[in-house]
């Protein structure tokens, strides 16, 4: 996914963003996983088939987009950390006014929905649709660059934070030495 843009066709206009940085969250196995715990109303798309959104909602104020990723009754997700805004920047600023610089806007799981104005209604769309899916504009690679997840308490050790080194606009920047 890194390298590839997420496009979402908004009732307000055409969005679109580089993915820079996702967090994998694989199976009932992964502590972090909300599937870990079993299936719930909440989780439920993620024991669907992969290729469908999942939106949850976090702290009382924050929504995050995942990419549900494997086979029904195998729940797996990637969670889009970051992104590189590049289509309807205009209307990402208009649902996140207080952010002033480009990359601070899908710079977070939480400002990535918010500047998007992805909620939970957004929840099992089917990412092979023409509302919310990932597009391949035949870009030159990315540097890739990988890391222990970050903002969890539970598996963070598990190396499964994916970005592009190179970006400006990733969640939380690279410590030196830590990124392999």
């Amino acid at each position: 996914m890194l390298g590839k843009y997420l496009v979402y066709n908004s009732p307000a206009g055409r969005m679109s963003a580089r993915i820079v940085e996702i967090e994998a969250y694989i199976g009932q196995d992964d502590p972090a996983c909300h599937a870990a715990r079993g299936k719930t109303d909440r989780n439920a798309p993620m024991f669907g088939p992969g290729g469908f959104s999942y939106v949850y909602f976090i702290y009382g104020m924050y929504n995050c987009l995942n990419f549900v990723t494997e086979k029904r009754k195998h729940p797996a997700a990637l969670l889009l950390r970051a992104a590189e805004p590049k289509e309807g920047i205009d209307l990402m600023r208009l649902n996140s006014p207080r952010i002033r610089a480009t990359n601070e806007l899908l710079n977070g799981p939480g400002k990535l929905c918010r500047s998007f104005g992805l909620t939970t209604v957004h929840t099992a769309l089917d990412l092979t649709g023409n509302q919310l899916y990932l597009e391949d504009r035949n870009e030159p690679s990315v540097s890739f660059g990988y890391s222990p997840r970050i903002g969890i308490r539970v598996g963070a050790d598990l190396p499964w934070r994916f970005f592009d080194s190179d970006s400006k606009a990733l969640s939380r920047p690279v410590e030196a030495g830590k990124t392999k």
